[in-house]
């Protein structure tokens, strides 16, 4: 296993460690709002401090994207870690237990490992560049369905973009004519890594941030899955259009996002 893998694996097992306890004890809990309909908790900053602390101690010249504190270290390096200390805040702060930590390394602009850690679960999902995916250190492949018939699509509803929920409900309802069913969880990271299990068949959200899927993009990829932009380009990960599935589900679910998707949305 890569070094720095081993290391990012520490630092995620170290946070989701401090976020269980802290999800055990709901009066340590304090919440804030940053935006409509968007929280942030003392529980994502130490948690965040947790992983950048530990990195540090072994590579103290990197640079850091991460979640609550933007960017920090050496603007000049090409290491870049990009970090989501608590994916899925509004489920930690209701009580649902279904969050993760989600590190990615970027060196010189790809991204080369990541892992997301489910503390609740004990799941650990890890990816390096070009060795594959596992979970808990045994080997995943993305499912294999042949075209969206009978499959189940995990999406994200735009809840900070509500101006494009009309365009967003066409594209579900012309999906749900030949998949089976939806999972909206609430973390981008975990659907991204339950893609890579055959866990659900699909992804596609819109307006995600680097954070939310730099790690869960490279473990999908190597699983199997495609994963694109609306437009089929390459661009997700600056403009946080999302779609993922393998190469068959993933035409079929690209068709119906250009038919129904508004102008906005496509770029």
């Amino acid at each position: 296993m890569h070094p720095m893998l081993n290391i990012a694996i520490r630092a995620a097992r170290k946070a989701g460690d401090f976020i269980a306890k802290s999800h055990e004890n709901a009066d340590s809990v304090e919440t804030l709002q940053k935006g409509t309909y968007d929280f942030v908790t003392n529980i994502d900053k130490g948690a965040e401090a947790i992983i950048i602390d530990v990195i540090k101690k072994s590579y103290p010249d990197h640079a850091f994207v991460a979640e609550e504190s933007g960017s920090q270290g050496n603007a000049k390096s090409d290491y870049q870690w990009i970090i989501d200390p608590l994916d899925g805040t509004t489920n930690f702060v209701n009580g649902l237990p279904h969050f993760a930590v989600s590190i990615a390394l970027r060196i010189k602009g790809r991204t080369e490992l990541g892992c997301v850690y489910d503390p609740m679960r004990n799941e650990l999902f890890t990816a390096q560049r070009g060795a594959g995916a596992q979970l808990n250190n045994r080997r995943i492949r993305t499912g294999n369905s042949k075209d969206l018939t009978g499959t189940v699509l995990a999406t994200g509803f735009p809840f900070k973009a509500k101006q494009h929920s009309e365009s967003f409900m066409k594209i579900m309802a012309a999906l749900f004519v030949d998949c089976a069913d939806f999972r909206r969880t609430g973390s981008a990271a975990l659907d991204l890594c339950y893609l890579a299990a055959g866990r659900v068949d699909g992804f596609f959200e819109l307006g995600l941030k680097p954070w939310d899927i730099a790690a869960g993009e490279l473990i999908a990829r190597e699983a199997g899955a495609i994963v694109t932009d609306f437009t089929g380009g390459t661009n997700y990960m600056s403009n946080g259009n999302i779609v993922a599935a393998n190469a068959k589900v993933l035409k079929g679910m690209l068709g119906k996002i250009r038919e129904n998707a508004n102008e906005a949305m496509m770029k």
